[in-house]
């Protein structure tokens, strides 16, 4: 289980999360929306150690996880997709799946098969360099690069930006299974609402920087999300 408590952040003098609580359980998808603007992926950022925050503790499995760097994160089990991807458009996506494997020990630095499962365009286009895929195949590997790393929680930043609607569909399929395998924390920031929903298990939405909705889905209504995330 990720636990958040208090987590203030700052861009210079501009104050962009104030004191956000969350908790995100392994085997569960915990769904962050919310217009453009309110904070949602400088919050993945600080869990990611992309950006340090001002105030508030993490722990992750009851270990403290305060202020990371964006390496050490990762070697404590935190996968981070980010918004745009991020491939190394030179690189194969045979090279892009190894720079997953910097946080790992030297034994398990390797490509596991169930990876070629989730995304079988993969290893068809193997030798192909990153810049060369789809906008959805790219998304596809930056998904894959992060499970390369065995984590605990996985971050994904709007998966669905600018994706084929196939590719959406194949995205969600393995969110869903990798949620249901019961290995890891999904925390999703996403704004096309059916695709969130439909995979949620919890939603908090943040209106300037502040969490102003929490709730499960077994207790509440569609609508009534909807509502919140349109305010």
């Amino acid at each position: 289980m990720l636990e958040i408590k208090g987590l203030t952040l700052k861009y210079g003098q501009s104050q962009i999360l104030n004191g956000i609580n969350l908790t995100a359980a392994v085997g569960e998808v915990t769904t962050i929306m919310g217009t453009n603007g309110v904070g949602k992926t400088s919050l993945l950022r600080a869990i990611a150690g992309r950006h340090p925050y001002a105030d508030g503790t993490m722990t992750l499995d009851g270990k403290p996880l305060d202020h990371l760097s964006a390496f050490n994160a990762a070697r404590a089990g935190i996968a981070y997709v980010p918004q745009g991807r991020e491939v190394f458009p030179m690189m194969t996506v045979g090279e892009n799946l190894e720079t997953g494997f910097s946080c790992l020990p030297v034994s398990e630095r390797k490509v596991p098969d169930h990876i070629f499962d989730l995304f079988p365009v993969l290893k068809d286009m193997i030798n192909r360099r990153g810049g060369d895929l789809s906008g959805g195949q790219q998304q596809q590997l930056a998904i894959a690069r992060a499970l390369i790393t065995k984590p605990r929680v996985l971050l994904l930043d709007e998966p669905t930006e600018g994706i084929q609607p196939n590719i959406i569909q194949q995205i969600g399929d393995v969110i869903r299974l990798l949620s249901e395998q019961g290995d890891m924390a999904i925390v999703l920031v996403e704004q096309f609402f059916d695709f969130a929903f439909d995979l949620g298990s919890e939603f908090l939405v943040l209106q300037r920087g502040e969490v102003v909705f929490n709730k499960r889905k077994d207790v509440m209504s569609r609508e009534e999300l909807f509502e919140q995330v349109l305010v």
